[in-house]
């Protein structure tokens, strides 16, 4: 392939489809939150073609390099010869690569070049651009700059009708600049996204390309499904399991059906589970993906989907291997999570059937302590802000990840990622036993242990499939916790001033929950928590869980207040303030109080910057 936008068309890309029947088989890989090596990329493409898949997503932002605007792409990003390698390679074999380029929601990839900042939707208030935010529709170089990206990107888009994504998605932003507002205020919201749409495709068509897009947007502006593209393709996600329809997590887990109406418009429906983990996750929750990927399969049948897409996101605290375990698990015909799981392995890693039952079982069986949700992750901020769990909980995590991961030490090499996954998961655990239990000489002696082994695990963790770097997000939280560790005394941290204080998510949606306290004449903010839990068992509309929190203070007993923000209600209780060796509890709150706002129905477009404040009264 040559940079000279010639085309490479894959060799038989619907032949596996036709074999097999059913939606056409894609996977995505996201290559915009860490750059994994070109060879390992190189040789793992043909065993996707092997099982089954046609078609590959890049998600790349500024990690490959655009020779029209070179200044977005970030230190090491892939050359153009980089990416013909890896296009030619996926021809080869019969996929057809799409790549993604972003051109609403996530573009801070563009808004960080300081010559295309003024691309800003969000303005402050002397006019200029913020540092952060999205572009604007309607700034005059926005169709300009897009039109640079996507002829870049030409070349790559190797499907046999040249498909390129465009992404907008999450594009909360949209409508807040000025240009945008008197447009709205002439058309509506609607409309102006449908208008944008419209101007990005005749711009792809332009360069023989056909456009495809996440639907989620569509979610909150439904009225601007009439107004699309008839030959758009739609990219519909949800990353949960589900009995029918996929639902909204903004909107307090409703269910929704967009497969209907954008079918019924004659847009092209693709249904989209995940195969890996949320954000901070060592470790992906294989029963929730492989029931994710089970109720898409069933969604997709059902509606007439003509493709499923297997994405993947924010793989960089993860072996990228564990991933490829769902990916791989896709072409088994069999409900059961163990079986396909079990198949997952063995076609990964190469193991006998009889091993990778004993390896599926033994990841399954690590679901049940998954160290997931904003709560849960609030120890690798600081270990003073970790959420409180029952007293035998780091003692059962503890054992059963010793004993996973010595189970894991007499694997093969060929298994290194899952073991070095499952060492990593049980210095977590360690660090919860520590924070939690840790008082004497011979506890940090021992955590200092775990450290060394927690360190050459995130390495190995690191190593199967990208280049070394410091930088990479688990050594730089195991990092900061040496650091924690040299200030650490041994105290119990019960005896510091604190405000204690229970966070129940009866209503899931979208919000967070801050603790402010007044000192130095202005409000400074203490702690802030989402209470989002990214698990399935969370993602229903009644919520059952809570997360107890407890959070240092600087001058207790002066001022405090919970601020809440985003969408949603959420019930705080169980208050209590360490004071002068006393527990005070304010008024009003001895039981679960109420705060925030109901989420709106669905089609009401979210703002997510509402806030609402609530004063705390001591005696």
């Amino acid at each position: 392939m040559c940079a000279n936008n010639t085309r490479v068309h894959p060799r038989g890309a619907d032949e596996p489809r036709a074999k097999m029947g059913g939606p056409a088989r894609a996977w995505s890989w996201d290559l915009a939150r860490q750059i994994e090596r070109l060879d390992w990329l190189l040789e793992q493409v043909p065993r996707y073609a092997d099982w089954g898949f046609t078609e590959l997503y890049l998600h790349l932002e500024d990690a490959v390099q655009f020779p029209s605007l070179p200044n977005v792409a970030r230190p090491g990003a892939y050359t153009t010869r980089q990416m013909e390698r890896l296009v030619t390679r996926a021809a080869a074999v019969g996929i057809g690569v799409v790549p993604i380029v972003n051109l609403l929601g996530h573009t801070q990839y563009l808004i960080k070049v300081p010559e295309l900042r003024d691309l800003n939707e969000l303005r402050a208030p002397d006019g200029s651009p913020r540092p952060t935010g999205q572009i604007c529709p309607l700034h005059p170089r926005t169709l300009e700059v897009a039109e640079k990206l996507l002829r870049d990107m030409q070349p790559f888009c190797t499907t046999p009708d040249r498909k390129v994504h465009v992404g907008l998605d999450e594009s909360f932003d949209l409508g807040r600049h000025p240009r945008s507002r008197a447009e709205i205020a002439r058309i509506g919201l609607a409309a102006h996204f449908a208008r944008y749409v419209r101007k990005l495709r005749r711009l792809t068509r332009s360069l023989g390309l056909r456009m495809g897009m996440w639907a989620d947007m569509l979610h909150f502006l439904p009225e601007a499904i009439p107004l699309l593209p008839r030959d758009l393709i739609a990219y519909d996600w949800y990353y949960y399991p589900f009995p029918r329809s996929p639902k909204i997590e903004l909107f307090n887990f409703r269910e929704i059906d967009l497969a209907t109406p954008l079918i019924s418009r004659g847009i092209e429906y693709w249904g989209c589970p995940m195969n890996g983990a949320f954000r901070h996750e060592p470790l992906p929750h294989f029963g929730d993906r492989l029931g994710n990927l089970a109720s898409w399969e069933r969604r997709c049948k059902e509606v007439g989907a003509r493709g499923l897409l297997m994405t993947g996101w924010e793989p960089s605290r993860l072996a990228i291997e564990t991933t490829q375990l769902v990916d791989a698990a896709l072409a088994v015909k069999t409900p059961s999570p163990e079986e396909r799981l079990t198949a997952g392995v063995a076609r990964v890693f190469g193991t006998t059937p009889q091993q990778a039952r004993k390896i599926a079982a033994r990841l399954l069986t690590a679901d049940r302590y998954p160290f997931t949700g904003y709560a849960r992750w609030e120890i690798n901020k600081d270990w003073s802000l970790a959420t409180e769990i029952s007293e035998a909980r780091p003692n059962e995590e503890r054992a059963f990840f010793k004993k996973a991961a010595k189970a894991a030490a007499r694997w093969p090499k060929k298994l290194s990622a899952l073991a070095a996954s499952l060492r990593y998961r049980l210095y977590l655990a360690e660090r919860d036993w520590f924070v939690r239990f840790g008082r004497s000489a011979a506890d940090k002696k021992r955590f200092e242990h775990a450290i060394t082994s927690g360190e050459a695990a995130a390495r190995a963790m690191w190593a199967g499939s990208r280049r070394p770097d410091a930088h990479a997000p688990n050594l730089e939280l195991i990092a900061a916790d040496k650091q924690q560790l040299k200030r650490w005394s041994g105290a119990d941290p019960g005896r510091s001033p604190w405000l204690r204080y229970t966070v129940w998510d009866f209503a899931p949606g979208l919000h967070w929950i801050a603790v402010d306290e007044w000192a130095h004449g202005k409000w400074q903010e203490r702690k802030k928590c989402y209470t989002i839990e990214f698990l399935g068992a969370a993602a229903k509309r009644r919520g059952t869980l809570r997360h107890t929190h407890r959070v240092p203070l600087k001058t207790p007993g002066v001022k405090l207040r919970f601020r809440v923000g985003g969408l949603g209600e959420v019930k705080v209780g169980s208050v209590e303030l360490s004071h002068s060796a006393r527990i005070i509890r304010p008024k009003g709150w001895q039981r679960f109080r109420k705060l925030g706002s109901p989420t709106p129905s669905c089609g009401l477009f979210p703002d997510l910057t509402q806030e609402q404040c609530y004063a705390l009264q001591f005696t």
